[in-house]
């Protein structure tokens, strides 16, 4: 088989960066070296100073389709992960018609996929009132793992459940050994919280931020560590905003509790106080806080009380983020960002002294693992050459027109961001090289247990 050589002088392999040689053959990694330590000849890429490392893994993406294509839809979501250095995603259940929540949605989700993919994608199931008996279909059939809402999840197709749904689904879950993703927030306090904004400046920031406090995210958290060790079941808290959730997971994980975290470079990026009035590109629920509030999520990620970094991709038309009226009550709460989540981190990461090997281990390894992808995350002998070469070091502005996503519509429009994605390989192949997509559609649809 024909052998393929791509190299430079900052590789990143078992956490550091050091000059070396990949050898790629049939898609796979076969070596990783040096010149002399392989003696391999093949065709070679060449990439100077640039850093390559693993493509990022992204476990949490919203792309809608079926049925929601006008929001986004899997050729330009993922031609968008491709170009942002994503080789791997898995796309939640909710926001297509019908929502993955059974055996026959999920194979209508896989056919949809077929022959639009630019980068490798999976699929979540999801929990819902009365679905308890689909979970093991579902599971079979391929899907990671099932995600649940606690409070409206904005669509009617995907109902939130409670406390009595999750003990009927545990057990279930656990005896699959299937890990259970939760948006983690509980409808009381925001109930609670709701008589109080009313009449306030739906337009302002601060009455979004207000009608969602930390103690739905706090309580929420702390039911799911209760739950996770009664019923010994694997439990994901998704975009985690409130770092006042902080201390109930650190004794989580000093007791060994099976509840692991991920945060959205949202959070870490933007600040409360930074947000004006009628800017709904940055409404998302739990919603953005304060700028002490991130420096803390920071500290969590760094310590390993966090484990991973996901976008939340979840974009929608214009109209639906009440651009027009500013509303943040009435907009659509999601942020595009897919393509962004590589420059986004750094940019913020090298600021407070954390490296690149921190980058891969947060949004390569850690969502990799969450999913049970074991040939993805890592620059490693017998997995996937999914790869991809940035240069750390410069800048660029964004420019929310050239981005891939269907709506243009992001937060970090006009910001200035450090490191430039260059080449994305999947299975050794260039699926983006500077802009351009010089290959067919490469991805495939993963499934649970598959090679």
């Amino acid at each position: 088989m024909r052998t393929q050589v791509i190299r430079s002088r900052r590789v990143l392999v078992d956490g550091e960066l050091r000059p070396a040689w990949i050898a790629v053959r049939d898609g796979q990694i076969a070596a990783v070296g040096s010149p002399e330590e392989l003696g391999i000849a093949g065709d070679l890429c060449d990439f100077g100073d640039a850093v390559i490392m693993p493509g990022l893994v992204d476990t949490h993406v919203h792309i809608n389709e079926p049925g929601r294509t006008e929001w986004e839809g899997f050729a330009t979501a993922t031609r968008a992960a491709a170009a942002g250095g994503v080789t791997t995603l898995i796309e939640m259940p909710l926001n297509s018609i019908p929502a993955t929540i059974s055996a026959e949605a999920y194979r209508a989700k896989v056919a949809a996929a077929e022959g639009k993919l630019a980068v490798d994608v999976g699929f979540w199931g999801g929990i819902v009132p009365g679905n308890t008996a689909s979970l093991h279909g579902m599971y079979e059939l391929g899907a990671f793992g099932f995600k649940c809402f606690l409070v409206p999840s904005g669509v009617p197709e995907f109902d939130a459940v409670g406390e009595p749904e999750l003990r009927e689904a545990l057990p279930v879950l656990a005896s699959l050994g299937a890990v259970l993703l939760v948006h983690s927030e509980l409808p009381g306090p925001i109930e609670q919280r709701a008589t109080e904004v009313r009449g306030e400046d739906p337009t302002r920031y601060s009455t979004w931020l207000g009608s969602r406090p930390r103690a739905a995210e706090n309580e929420a958290i702390a039911m799911l560590v209760r739950l996770s060790r009664e019923f010994d079941a694997r439990v994901h808290v998704v975009h985690l905003s409130s770092s006042g959730a902080l201390a109930c997971l650190r004794s989580a994980r000093e007791l060994g509790s099976k509840v692991t975290v991920e945060t959205c470079p949202h959070y870490l990026t933007f600040a409360a106080e930074e947000i004006g009035d009628h800017a709904t590109e940055y409404k998302c629920a739990p919603p953005i806080r304060e700028r002490a509030n991130r420096e803390q999520l920071w500290q969590a990620l760094r310590e390993g009380v966090l484990d991973m970094v996901a976008t939340d991709h979840s974009p929608a038309p214009p109209e639906m983020k009440c651009t027009d009226s500013g509303d943040f009550l009435r907009a659509w709460g999601g942020i595009a960002s897919l393509q962004l989540s590589l420059p986004a981190m750094w940019t913020e990461a090298r600021e407070r002294g954390a490296g690149i090997a921190d980058l891969a281990r947060w949004m390569c390894a850690a969502p990799a693992r969450l999913a049970g992808l074991g040939r993805k995350g890592a620059i490693a002998v017998g997995n996937d050459a999914d790869l991809v070469v940035w240069d750390p070091d410069a800048e660029f502005t964004v420019d929310a027109a050239a981005l891939e996503h269907r709506h243009k519509l992001t937060p970090y429009a006009g910001r200035k961001l450090r490191g430039v994605v260059q080449t994305a390989f999947l299975r050794g192949e260039k699926i983006c090289d500077r802009g351009d997509f010089p290959a067919a559609a490469r991805g495939r649809v993963l499934k649970r247990g598959q090679a």
